[in-house]
């Protein structure tokens, strides 16, 4: 087996992560493409395509192919990977085998519509694996022993929350809510509140400068510009940690509702095990300040996040691809030749 020829993906709502056997985690961009519609050609991905966001000319859309951690756009979708993996693949001539990452709550045909993307990609086989247990393999849980762990994986689109225990997932959750819900949240409020609207990038960059869900020693503000719904001119405001806060708490308190599910039907004996071991959070969402707080608050359980949270996943995928025992003990059923 050549080194570096294996791969494993983590193809999220927000971002696309590749991790190469024997070379680690190569690839991080936005799940995010430039399309012309004249052509249905792919104009730029990822990061490029991110620059573009409302700056393209009228025959160009920039969009997103996926949305809730599921393929909406079959075809962008497949332009997208391609293109990512073409930029990592060591050779063209060897066809690599395939890890990749889905949500825990997806149906069969969407599990699908993320095999056959990848293999047309030019993977020889692919191995599909939870989300939630490659995220608890990428933190460094014991994920093997008798002892439980409960992962919170908070990515773009969606949540998953699970206990793990035994080399199994004992009980799992999945909700549709992540970083995206958190930054629309952040543009309704602007706009009931400030009558300004904002743009995708003005409203993340408001969710990682002044975001929290838990209120802080220094409470943080931001400014942020707009266009007047009034006038239709550009304004700035400023906008505290506080209100912030408030804006996003209906998306927030969704998550933390999730995991008290999976808390309250938890088999007595491994709740036992949750006081001392807690909460580990992974995905991009657990960078959001506040949330071992929070969540230490409202369960009485220590919370701790995870090295690198963001890639927690693909480093999970990536233990898969680069030694074949894990793959066998945490694959969702068979490869797809």
């Amino acid at each position: 087996m050549l080194l570096g020829r294996d791969l494993a993906v983590d193809l999220g709502t927000a971002t696309t992560q590749v991790h190469v056997r024997g070379r680690g985690v190569v690839l991080d961009e936005p799940s995010l493409v430039a399309v012309d519609t004249r052509t249905g050609r792919l104009v730029a991905a990822g990061t490029a395509a991110q620059e573009m966001l409302g700056r393209t000319p009228e025959r160009v859309v920039t969009l997103r192919p996926l949305s809730d951690g599921v393929v909406t756009d079959a075809e962008v979708t497949e332009q997208m990977l391609r293109h990512f993996v073409g930029r990592v693949r060591p050779s063209r001539l060897v066809r690599p085998r395939t890890v990749v990452g889905v949500p825990s709550g997806v149906t069969a045909v969407e599990r699908r519509a993320l095999e056959d993307a990848a293999l047309r990609c030019g993977a020889r086989s692919v191995h599909v694996v939870e989300e939630v247990m490659a995220a608890a393999i990428g933190a460094g849980l014991p994920v093997e022993s008798s002892t439980a762990s409960l992962v919170v994986d908070m990515g773009g689109g969606t949540t998953d929350v699970a206990v793990i225990s035994l080399g199994g997932v004992v009980n799992a959750r999945s909700l549709r809510v992540g970083g995206d819900e958190v930054a629309e949240a952040v543009v309704r409020g602007v706009k009931e509140s400030h009558d300004l609207l904002l743009g995708e990038r003005s409203a993340e960059d408001i969710k990682v400068r002044a975001g929290s869900v838990w209120p802080l020693a220094e409470e943080l503000t931001v400014r942020v510009r707009g266009r007047d719904l009034s006038t239709g001119l550009p304004r700035t405001v400023e906008l505290g940690g506080e209100e912030v806060r408030r804006m996003i708490e209906p998306v927030t308190a969704q998550v933390v509702e999730v995991v008290r599910l999976v808390l309250d039907v938890c088999p007595p004996e491994l709740a036992g095990d949750l006081l001392d071991s807690g909460v580990v959070l992974t995905g991009g969402g657990a960078l959001l300040r506040g949330w071992t707080e929070r969540l230490r608050h409202e369960l009485g359980v220590p919370v701790r996040v995870a090295d690198e949270p963001q890639h927690a996943v693909v480093r999970g995928a990536g233990a898969c691809v680069d030694d074949l025992r894990v793959l066998h003990r945490t694959v969702l059923g068979s490869a797809t030749r």
